[in-house]
C-alpha cells in the first residue's frame, strides 16, 4: 500500500511569494516581535506570528530581494527563459520563528507533498537568502545544511559562521566579524590608543565579534580597561551599571561592538547624565544608524562600515508602489498605513470600533486612505537610498545564488533555454562556491569559508553647518591589501567635541627613550611606571621594554639615549698634572745639571776632591737620568714606551744608589785608613770603586733584559677600574719582573742604608755618611710608602705616584747629599779648605 507523507499542523504563510522555474527563499525580520502565547497542552500550539510595527528598513530590504529578482528575470544575459520565484518569511527577530520558516522552505505549503513508498524530499527552494542576526542564521543552517540547500547571508556577520564543520552551507555577502575585528584593533592601534573601554551586545554577534577583537588587539599591545556585555533586554539597574562604568572609566576610547537596537538603548541611558567626553569606536551595525546621530555627545565616533553602493534603478522601483499593489499584501498594507497614517482597510467594523474609541477619548480615528498619497514625500528609511549598505549586500545575495543557478544549468550543453530542467540544491551549493562576477561594479566571491574580500569605509560623525551630524567617509580598509596598507585616510578627521587633534587615551604616558617599561603591580601591560637607565646602559626608542648595555668601549650619555666612546684618558702633557710632573722633572734634571757645572767649576777645591769627585759626577748624571726618566710615564702609552720607562726607571736608579754606595763604602774605607797599620783604601781604589757601579748597574740590566724578554710590559686598555671611561696603562706583563727590578732598587738602598748608618758617626767635617744616611732615610720612606699607594691609585694617578715617588727620592738624593755642598762652595768658601774639613767634630 503507497504511504502518503503529510504535515504536521498548520504551514506558516509567506510574507511574499510568487511561482516560478526556480525559487529562492527568504528568512528576515520585517516586524522586531512575536505575538507571545502560553500554550497549555490542552490544544494545539498555535501559529508563532509577529506583532508590533512594520520595520521600513525591513520592507526596504525584501523589496531589494524582489527588485533583484525582477531584474534577473528580465534579464537576456543571466538566466535567459528561465524565471525565479521566491518565497519571503518574516521571522518577527525571533529564533523559533525562524527555524520554523526554514523548515517550512523545506517543506513547501501543499499539505501533502509525497505519495508513494518514498517519502524524501529534495526541498522547494534552491538557496535562502538571510537572515540579519547571526543568532538566527546559525539556526537557520543548521536546519538547512542537511539538506544542502545554501544559506546566503546578507547582514550576518559573526565569524563563528566561516566554520565549515558546523555550517557547510554558509555564505555571505557581508565580511566576516574577523576581518571587522581586525580593521577596529588597527585602528584603535593607528591612532595610539592603548587604554580603552569596550562594550558589546549580549549576543553572538557582539560576544564573538569583541573576543575577536580582543584577540587582536592583544597583539597589537591595546589593553582593555573594563569589557561589559548587556541585551537590550536586560533589566535597566544592568543598562545603568554599564553607563556608569562607561563615566567613571579612566579610558577616554569606548569600542562598542554593539547591534542596533542595544545601542539605542545605551546610548538612552547616558543620555540622561551624560559622561566625560569619550571617543566612540563603532562596529558596521549602528556606526552608520540614523536614529542613533541625534545623540550628540558621541559626534566624532569613527568606526568601519559596509561600502555605500548604487544600485540603478533602485529607487524608481521603491517609490513605484500603487494602492492596488499595497493591498494584495499585508505587510505592505500595514506598512503603508503606519507611514501616511491612514486606513486601506475601511469596513463597518472597523468604522464601529473607530466611533467606540473615539467615544471613549483615548484613540484617534485613522483617515481613510485616498490614493493620492505619494511615497517620494515620505521621510523614512523605506525611500532613503542615499546610504544603500546591507540593501547592496542583499542584491549581491540574490544575484550570488542567480548565477550559481546559471552555471549549474547552463553547464549541461545540452541544455535549451525555456526549458525547465530538474535541478537540485546541492548542485546550486556546488556552484555557488565558485561564483566570480561584478555587479554594478561590485565584485562577488566566496573564498574557502564562504566569505568575501573584506572592504570597509572609515566613517566619521562630523557635526554639519547645520549642526547636525552626518556620518562622512573618511577613508577605506581593504583586507587584500599588503600590510602595511590596508588603511587609507583620505579625509580630515573630527574627533570627540569637534577637536582636530587626536585623543590620547593611555594608561600610562610612553616611556622617552632613556628610560624602560616597569609594569605596575596587578594592572594590565599597558599601565607601567618609566625608570631611567642605568649608567651604562641605554634605551633609544620610546616604551622600551628593557635597557641595553653599551658595549665594553661606550658608555652611556646623560640621557641614557645614546652610546658614545668612552673618553680615552693617561697622563698627558696637556693636564695640569702631567704638567706640574713635566716641570718638576725638568727642574730636577736641570738642578742636577747646575750642580755637575758647580762640582765641575770648583773641582781643584777641597770639598770637590774630599767627596771623590768622580763618583759624585757619575751620581750627578744618573740623577739627570732619573729626572728625565719620570717623563716617559707621561704621554699615552706605546709599546716601546711602555719598555722604556720601566727598565730606564730601574737601571738609571740602580746606578744612582750604586754610586751612593760606593760614596758611603769610600767613606768607611777611608776612616778605616786611618788606623795604624791599616791598608784598607789599597782595596777599594778608584778601579774597586768603577767595577762596583758597573756589576750592580749590570745586574739590574740583566734583570731587566729577561723582563723584556719573557713578558715585556705592554699598553692596555683598562676598562674595570672606571665603568665611564678607558684608562690607557701600561701592564706589567710579568709581575715578577716589576718587582724583581723594585726589589733590587730596594735591596741596594737599605743596604747602602745601613752602611750610612754605620758610618755617621766617624770624625771629621767632610764626613759624607750623615748626609747619605738622612737621602737613604727619605729614599726608604718614598719607596716604602709607594707600594701600597701604588697599589691603591686608579688609573692615570697610578703612573702619578710612580713619577712623584721617582722625583721625591730623586730630590731627596742631590738635595741632601750635594746640597750642603753646594751651600759652602758659593756661599761659605771659607769652609772650602783642607784644614777646616780636617777638624775633628
Amino acid at each position: 500500500m503507497a504511504s502518503v507523507c503529510t504535515q504536521q499542523g498548520a504551514a506558516h504563510t509567506p510574507a511574499f511569494s510568487v511561482d516560478g522555474d526556480y525559487s529562492i527563499g527568504g528568512i528576515y525580520s520585517i516586524h522586531h516581535n512575536m505575538h507571545t502565547v502560553d500554550n497549555n497542552y490542552n490544544t494545539a500550539p498555535r501559529i508563532q506570528s509577529c506583532t508590533g510595527r512594520v520595520d521600513a528598513r525591513g520592507v526596504r530590504l525584501t523589496r531589494a530581494m524582489i527588485f533583484a529578482i525582477e531584474e534577473i528575470n528580465n534579464s537576456t544575459e543571466l538566466l535567459p527563459g528561465v524565471k525565479l520565484g521566491y518565497q519571503i518569511h518574516d521571522s518577527c527577530a525571533s529564533v523559533p520563528v525562524a527555524v520554523h520558516a526554514a523548515i517550512q522552505l523545506l517543506n513547501g505549503n501543499d499539505s501533502v507533498f509525497k505519495s508513494g513508498n518514498n517519502c524524501s524530499h529534495s526541498g522547494v527552494v534552491m538557496a535562502v537568502v538571510g537572515e540579519f542576526g547571526s543568532t538566527s542564521s546559525m539556526s537557520i543552517s543548521r536546519v538547512l545544511g542537511p539538506f544542502n540547500i545554501p544559506l546566503v547571508s546578507p547582514y550576518s556577520t559573526c565569524a563563528c559562521l566561516s566554520d565549515k564543520k558546523q555550517y557547510p552551507t554558509f555564505f555571505r555577502t557581508i565580511p566576516s566579524d574577523q576581518f571587522q575585528a581586525d580593521a577596529l584593533a588597527k585602528l584603535v592601534k593607528h591612532f595610539g590608543w592603548t587604554w580603552i573601554g569596550a562594550v558589546r551586545s549580549d549576543s553572538d554577534y557582539g560576544n564573538n565579534g569583541m573576543a575577536a577583537f580582543l584577540e587582536v588587539a592583544l597583539r597589537e599591545g591595546i589593553c582593555v580597561e573594563y569589557s561589559e556585555a548587556f541585551y537590550r533586554t536586560d533589566p535597566r539597574s544592568k543598562i545603568q551599571r554599564v553607563a556608569d562604568i562607561i563615566r567613571r572609566s579612566t579610558s577616554k576610547v569606548v569600542v562598542a561592538f554593539v547591534a542596533i537596537g542595544d545601542m539605542k538603548v545605551l546610548l538612552e541611558e547616558l543620555a540622561q547624565e551624560p559622561p566625560p567626553p569619550r571617543q566612540w569606536v563603532g562596529s558596521e551595525a549602528w556606526i552608520t544608524e540614523p536614529q542613533l546621530l541625534s545623540y550628540t555627545f558621541c559626534a566624532g565616533a569613527i568606526g568601519v562600515a559596509i561600502q555605500q553602493s548604487v544600485i540603478p534603478g533602485f529607487r524608481d522601483f521603491l517609490l513605484d508602489l500603487s494602492p492596488s499593489e499595497v493591498r494584495g499584501s499585508s505587510v505592505l498594507t500595514e506598512f503603508w498605513e503606519d507611514a501616511f497614517n491612514c486606513s486601506l482597510r475601511e469596513s463597518e467594523l472597523v468604522i464601529i470600533l473607530n466611533l467606540f474609541f473615539v467615544f471613549l477619548g483615548n484613540y484617534t480615528s485613522k483617515r481613510t486612505c485616498n490614493g493620492q498619497e505619494d511615497l517620494t514625500t515620505l521621510q523614512s528609511p523605506y525611500s532613503d537610498t542615499s546610504q544603500l549598505r546591507i540593501t547592496n549586500m542583499m542584491y549581491k545575495a540574490v544575484y550570488a545564488i542567480a548565477h550559481a543557478i546559471h552555471n549549474a544549468l547552463f553547464q549541461n550543453v545540452n541544455f535549451t533555454p525555456f526549458e525547465t530542467q530538474r535541478l537540485e540544491s546541492k548542485e546550486v551549493f556546488t556552484e555557488l562556491k565558485q561564483v566570480n562576477f561584478s555587479q554594478n561594479g561590485y565584485h562577488v566571491s566566496f573564498d574557502g569559508n564562504g566569505d568575501p574580500v573584506a572592504f570597509y569605509e572609515l566613517v566619521n560623525w562630523q557635526k554639519s553647518e547645520r549642526g547636525t551630524i552626518d556620518p562622512l567617509t573618511v577613508g577605506f580598509y581593504d583586507a587584500s591589501l599588503p600590510e602595511g596598507q590596508k588603511f587609507l585616510i583620505n579625509r580630515k578627521i573630527t574627533w570627540v567635541e569637534g577637536g582636530t587633534q587626536v585623543p590620547v587615551s593611555v594608561c600610562s604616558e610612553s616611556c622617552p627613550p632613556g628610560t624602560r617599561k616597569v609594569l605596575q603591580k596587578g594592572k594590565p601591560i599597558c599601565c607601567y611606571d618609566c625608570i631611567p637607565c642605568p649608567e651604562g646602559e641605554i634605551s633609544n626608542m620610546t616604551d622600551s621594554p628593557d635597557c641595553f648595555p653599551c658595549p665594553r668601549e661606550f658608555w652611556s650619555n646623560s640621557n641614557r639615549d645614546v652610546c658614545f666612546p668612552k673618553p680615552v684618558e693617561f697622563l698627558s702633557f696637556d693636564e695640569i698634572l702631567g704638567i706640574i710632573l713635566a716641570v718638576f722633572s725638568v727642574g730636577g734634571a736641570v738642578l742636577a745639571i747646575i750642580t755637575a757645572v758647580t762640582f765641575l767649576h770648583h773641582r781643584t777645591t777641597p770639598i770637590v776632591r774630599a767627596n771623590n769627585s768622580e763618583l759624585s759626577f757619575l751620581l750627578l748624571f744618573s740623577l739627570i737620568l732619573c729626572f728625565l726618566c719620570s717623563l716617559t710615564f707621561i704621554g699615552a702609552p706605546s709599546e716601546w714606551s711602555c719598555m722604556l720607562r720601566h727598565t730606564a726607571f730601574g737601571i738609571t736608579f740602580v746606578l744612582c744608589i750604586s754610586c751612593v754606595l760606593g760614596k758611603t763604602i769610600v767613606v768607611l774605607m777611608a776612616f778605616k785608613a786611618t788606623l795604624p797599620g791599616s791598608n784598607a783604601m789599597k782595596w777599594f781604589g778608584p778601579p774597586q770603586q768603577r767595577m762596583t757601579v758597573v756589576s750592580l748597574t749590570l745586574i739590574q740590566i740583566i734583570i731587566c733584559i729577561i723582563w723584556l724578554v719573557v713578558s715585556p710590559p705592554f699598553p692596555v686598555k683598562n676598562l674595570s677600574t672606571y665603568k665611564e671611561k678607558i684608562i690607557l696603562e701600561c701592564a706589567l706583563g710579568s709581575a715578577v719582573g716589576f718587582w724583581a727590578v723594585l726589589g733590587y732598587i730596594g735591596l741596594l738602598a737599605v743596604f747602602c742604608f745601613v752602611l750610612a748608618v754605620l758610618a755617621r758617626k766617624l770624625p771629621d767635617n767632610f764626613n759624607e755618611a750623615k748626609m747619605i744616611t738622612f737621602s737613604m732615610l727619605i729614599f726608604c720612606a718614598v719607596w716604602i710608602t709607594f707600594i701600597p699607594a701604588y697599589v691603591s691609585s686608579p688609573g692615570k694617578f697610578t703612573v702619578a705616584v710612580e713619577i712623584f715617588a721617582i722625583l721625591a727620592s730623586s730630590f731627596g738624593l742631590i738635595l741632601c747629599i750635594f746640597a750642603p755642598k753646594c751651600f759652602i762652595i758659593l756661599f761659605q768658601p771659607e769652609k772650602n779648605t783642607k784644614k777646616h774639613l780636617m777638624n775633628k767634630n
